[in-house]
């Protein structure tokens, strides 16, 4: 039961086998992503790696997956020429722009997908994640985003090989 994320129409959805749910996606499209801050949400199927959370705010998710509560200092390397580039770091770091412990709750949840880590491309673009949508469900960075029950829904659902599978 891979989560499968494609366009159905005007809008792009999510299915685990629970039918299509509405998700939020990079706000320039599923494509190949080839570069840092493209705002691509790559094409293809990405091993799930493990799950953090924000543990003042939401229960540990029930999942196969790995699971950690997000800590304050923690950060998630994005800039290319450095040598932890698309990796979980701690703060304080010099040179860093996506923090996982936010004010609003997009990091509530996340589910670090498996993009440019086996091995990592230096730019070739990080922190790629299932994450919580915003309400109204506008475009990310290059995520892919979902409502907090229907991701907690997924997660639960998942089996040891499952993998999100993007189409274009």
């Amino acid at each position: 039961m891979d989560i499968r994320v494609y366009r159905q129409g005007e809008i792009t959805v999510a299915d685990w086998g629970a039918g299509p749910r509405r998700c939020a996606v990079g706000r320039s499209g599923i494509a190949e992503k080839t570069r840092e801050g493209d705002g691509v949400t790559p094409a293809g199927i990405w091993p799930l790696r493990n799950v953090l959370y924000r543990a003042d705010r939401i229960p540990r998710p029930r999942t196969i997956l790995p699971t950690a509560p997000i800590e304050p200092d923690q950060a998630w390397c994005d800039v290319p020429d450095d040598p932890n580039y698309n990796r979980l770091v701690r703060l304080p770091y010099a040179s860093l722009d996506e923090r996982l412990w936010r004010e609003d709750s997009l990091y509530d949840l996340i589910v670090v997908v498996g993009f440019n880590d086996a091995p990592v491309q230096p730019g070739k673009g990080s922190a790629i994640f299932l994450h919580l949508a915003r309400p109204d469900y506008s475009e990310t960075q290059g995520c892919v985003a979902l409502g907090l029950d229907d991701l907690t829904q997924a997660l639960a659902q998942l089996a040891k090989e499952d993998r999100l599978v993007v189409q274009k």
